[in-house]
């Protein structure tokens, strides 16, 4: 073989060699994350504080295996960019964001929403500080609009109840009735709105394993489970 061919050859093999690792190396890139919106009054993302030294929490950590997760402000049209929604005992809407949310959902979007009418989640904040977590759930008719109504407990406490497919530990939750589809427990309604899907759950605290100890270990996998379930619908 010439030199010229030789020369050749070994460029043929240097382009080879490239493109399989440049195959290799896409094979072993992980899958992108699905985009997921999270709105909530909790010390999920940052500690209540809002101090980086106390940033990040099981339910974060538990979320970002999966998700990636875009914290939000509002439910504004700018803010609902992602089809995909979190919303954990949300701070209150105005009206105009309201509607915002029920537009977005009813043209495909997705949201699991926690919505305790009880919360117990601990706050060193005093009671009327706009930056503690709401006690109650604040509904200005958004679960009406949905044919929802959700009632607070009877009973104050811990409770086990069930989420996709998981028995989770709950504190003082609510009791959702309605046009939905309601679980037996009443801790969830599933509605199905315009093309879009809205998945509410009657607590928040089962977020707080910081608070609720090991019998709270299947909490984080159900809620992340619940999220797979709407983002593959």
């Amino acid at each position: 073989m010439t030199r010229r061919g030789w020369s050749a050859l070994g460029a043929l093999v240097v382009l080879t060699g490239a493109a399989a690792l440049a195959l290799t190396a896409r094979r072993q890139e992980p899958p992108a994350k699905e985009p997921l919106a999270l709105l909530s009054s909790l010390p999920i993302v940052l500690g209540e504080d809002f101090s980086l030294k106390d940033a990040g929490s099981p339910a974060l950590t538990a979320l970002s295996a999966t998700f990636e997760v875009k914290p939000i402000s509002t439910t504004s049209a700018k803010e609902l960019s992602r089809p995909l929604l979190l919303m954990a005992q949300p701070p209150a809407q105005t009206a105009e964001n309201l509607v915002a949310l029920d537009q977005w959902v009813r043209r495909g979007g997705r949201v699991l929403l926690l919505a305790d009418p009880m919360l117990e989640w601990p706050s060193n904040r005093p009671l009327g500080d706009p930056l503690r977590p709401p006690l109650m759930f604040a509904d200005t008719g958004l679960l009406a609009h949905w044919g929802l109504r959700l009632d607070a407990p009877d009973e104050r406490g811990p409770a086990v109840r069930s989420l996709a497919g998981y028995r989770v530990l709950t504190v003082s939750p609510g009791a959702l009735h309605g046009g939905c589809a309601i679980s037996a427990d009443r801790l969830t309604a599933d509605c199905r709105i315009g093309k879009g899907r809205a998945m509410v759950v009657a607590d928040a605290d089962l977020l707080n394993l910081d608070s609720l100890g090991p019998d709270s270990g299947n909490n984080l996998q159900a809620v992340v489970q619940e999220l797979a379930s709407l983002a593959d619908r």
